[in-house]
């Protein structure tokens, strides 16, 4: 025990760990898998338990190499062990640690100097992309760099791509082939310069490993105790490089939670963690789920969103239990638009400063980074402070300075017609395309060109006749009014971005359908849960005040089409004003407030959820009957009508909205209107004649 003679170890080495926590420390040298959950203090149970370990000597402080996900993680855990008095120890990021052994082992294993990292991956796929004829965007590029990571940290090679990402169900930014030919390309570029990748590092640190029993046993020699933090973040590669280093022992502790796997797009996998006890069928496994951060109330509405997940495997049914005094409910709050969302947003920001928390412990957290400009307008109003994280202000962007700069040129013209169908017709080139395209940079790309459009019909609503000249310079004020002085200051980040962070108050904002789960994960039940895991994470960012909040519309006094999203039915508390089910919103009978009535599926009687499926009035997997020719009749009656009215032709009906007429083909105005996507306007302009192409009219 601590505190005996001769005992090297501070007196307090164990002094304030609960049960949980000391018997994850004290747990005797072989494989331990830490189950942790948010909040629970896992990084001082890991550094304990190193010390203990070093401490009871067990091991040197020299042979323990600790492993994280990110540089800030691995320089505080150093930070706390010189604390302790460990001295020597080893913690690094899995790519800082494999560069690392590989510059020693390299003259060994391959018998050269050593291999330059390159610096511009982007540069050697825009040659691969070019050589194969593909786009070479910029934002392409990068979407090609990702997809090339995901493949190199899933262990796929270039000749299996196409049909790994088939199984996995990847959404390439080009056809598969041509993926496939990019990566091939670029792999063989990127040789022929003598340079490696990250991603290299690790591959061919566990090559050498593997292929050299020398190497091998002088690295095993060296490092004889391992821990992982983060270890449901691992991907396939990450594992392969752990194997290697282990070799055929077991001194290895885990840390992880299942229930924060947000990185499967990049090959992130749950996996490892959950079937570790079937690796290692005599491991010690430790649940710690005694939160320490937020408040029980806070913890509480972690634990209604997370147990509403499907089919939770048994590693990630940790509940928590709050260990902070009692504080103020989360606050729920429907809002008209996302304009009086940000203000309302603001305006709770400034009473919580006021009432003395500081601006670095707040955040305002969203899904896309798209959605950071109407916060950034609405806390530059109120003159208060903001820091972007993660992802540049939204008039800094490159897509929006290109865009702001087109438009610009165009209002010097003042060209005639609809300010929303001018700029839609701008942008257009820059990539507003009639549907999103897949995730990753160039959708990241296309929110930000369609938020400016948005921008376009607020202007339109608010001001009639207004043009372009004036949306030019409403872009010119906002801009200006977003450049406050880079100071302490309100957090504004993407849900992604501020894992691992925690503030004393955190607003959730745009819950809606189509951003919380993100549209493109509707249909994939994976995909989903992953979104409801995203959610968690935020709300498990809060230690004492959190905010939930969504708008029924993008811009002010627009058509509230929006629903609250589906993670938060069951969440909110019954008795709770914000508690109404969402869909259609109608008048209560002698009220004046919107009451929501639910959208259901005219296959199967289910609730709706999700853009699309609200479009079509059924769920995605139930079936339909489209009438085909009808369907061809529209395209071509759309596509005349475009050309003749010189607008794109989504703005007279998207896709969806043509397959949703060709499926419930309606026979009357009130049917056809019924249809999501179809207003009033589109009614009288072209209602009579979608009814006669319905009927069989040419």
């Amino acid at each position: 025990m601590p505190g005996m003679a001769g005992d090297p170890r501070p007196v307090d080495l164990l002094a304030g760990l609960d049960p949980e926590q000391l018997a994850a420390v004290r747990a005797p040298r072989g494989p331990v898998c830490v189950l942790a959950g948010a909040g629970t203090g896992k990084t001082r149970t890991i550094v304990s338990r190193i010390a203990t370990l070093v401490g009871d000597g067990h091991v040197s402080a020299g042979q323990v190499l600790a492993v994280t996900f990110t540089t800030r993680a691995a320089g505080e855990m150093r930070t706390r062990l010189r604390g302790m008095g460990v001295v020597g120890a080893q913690a690094r990021t899995f790519h800082a640690a494999a560069l690392r052994q590989l510059r020693y082992f390299w003259p060994r294993v391959v018998g050269d100097a050593p291999w330059d990292l390159v610096e511009h991956k982007v540069r050697l796929v825009g040659q691969a992309a070019h050589r194969v004829g593909t786009s070479t965007e910029r934002e392409a590029l990068r979407d090609l760099a990702s997809e090339i990571e995901w493949a190199k940290a899933s262990l796929v090679a270039p000749e299996d791509y196409a049909a790994a990402a088939a199984r996995a169900r990847r959404d390439p930014p080009a056809a598969a082939e041509l993926v496939a030919r990019v990566y091939a390309g670029y792999e063989a570029l990127k040789n022929q310069a003598r340079v490696l990748d990250f991603d290299d590092l690790l591959l061919h640190t566990a090559a050498a490993l593997e292929e050299n029993r020398e190497v091998a046993e002088e690295f095993r020699d060296r490092y004889r105790c391992f821990v992982v933090d983060e270890y449901q973040d691992v991907t396939p590669l990450q594992q392969r490089v752990l194997d290697a280093w282990l070799g055929p022992r077991d001194d290895l502790t885990v840390v992880g939670d299942a229930n924060q796997t947000i990185y499967s797009f990049a090959g992130a996998s749950p996996r490892p963690l959950l079937d570790f006890t079937r690796r290692f069928p005599e491991a010690t496994v430790v649940r710690l789920e005694r939160d320490y951060r937020s408040t029980p109330e806070v913890v509480s509405l972690a634990n209604r969103v997370i147990g509403a997940a499907r089919d939770r495997p048994a590693g990630s049914r940790l509940r928590l239990v709050g260990q902070r005094p009692p504080g103020p409910n989360p606050v729920f709050a429907e809002h008209p638009d996302e304009p009086a969302e940000a203000a309302a947003v603001a305006a709770r920001v400034k009473e919580l400063v006021e009432s003395g928390v500081a601006l670095s412990e707040i955040a305002v957290l969203y899904r896309v980074n798209a959605q950071s400009e109407v916060y950034e307008q609405a806390l530059a109003e109120l003159e208060i402070p903001y820091l972007v994280r993660g992802g540049e202000r939204f008039f800094q962007r490159v897509e929006v300075r290109q865009a702001v700069a087109a438009i610009r040129t165009a209002a010097a013209a003042d060209p005639e017609g609809e300010l929303p169908a001018l700029v839609r017709a701008l942008l257009a080139p820059l990539g507003l395309t009639d549907e999103p395209p897949a995730g990753g940079t160039q959708r990241e790309r296309w929110e930000s060109l369609l938020a400016l459009v948005e921008l376009a019909e607020e202007l339109a609503a608010a001001e009639r006749g207004a043009g372009l000249p004036r949306y030019a310079a409403e872009l010119e004020q906002r801009a200006q009014a977003q450049h406050p002085p880079t100071v302490e200051g309100v957090t504004l980040a993407s849900l992604h971005a501020a894992k691992g962070l925690e503030w004393d108050a955190v607003f959730l904002v745009g819950l809606v359908e189509g951003t919380m789960p993100i549209q493109h994960a509707d249909g994939d039940d994976a995909a989903v849960e992953e979104e409801r895991r995203l959610l968690y994470v935020g709300v498990t960012r809060a230690r004492v005040h959190l905010s939930l909040s969504w708008a029924l519309a993008r811009a002010e006094g627009g058509k509230r089409y929006r629903r609250r999203s589906r993670f938060l039915y069951g969440v909110i508390p019954d008795n709770d004003p914000a508690a109404r089910v969402p869909a259609t919103r109608q008048r209560e009978q002698g009220g004046g407030r919107a009451v929501e009535r639910p959208k259901f599926c005219r296959v199967c009687g289910d609730a709706l959820y999700g853009i699309m499926p609200i479009k079509l009035g059924r769920c995605s997997d139930c079936p339909a009957e489209v009438d085909e020719g009808l369907l061809d009749r529209l395209r071509e009656w759309r596509h005349e009508r475009s050309r003749a009215l010189r607008v794109p032709a989504y703005v007279i009906f998207t896709d969806a909205t043509l397959l949703a007429i060709a499926e419930q083909r309606p026979v009357d105005r009130a049917a056809l209107v019924a249809i999501s996507g179809i207003g009033a306007a589109k009614l009288d302009r072209f209602g009579s004649e979608v009814l006669s192409l319905v009927a069989g009219g040419a």
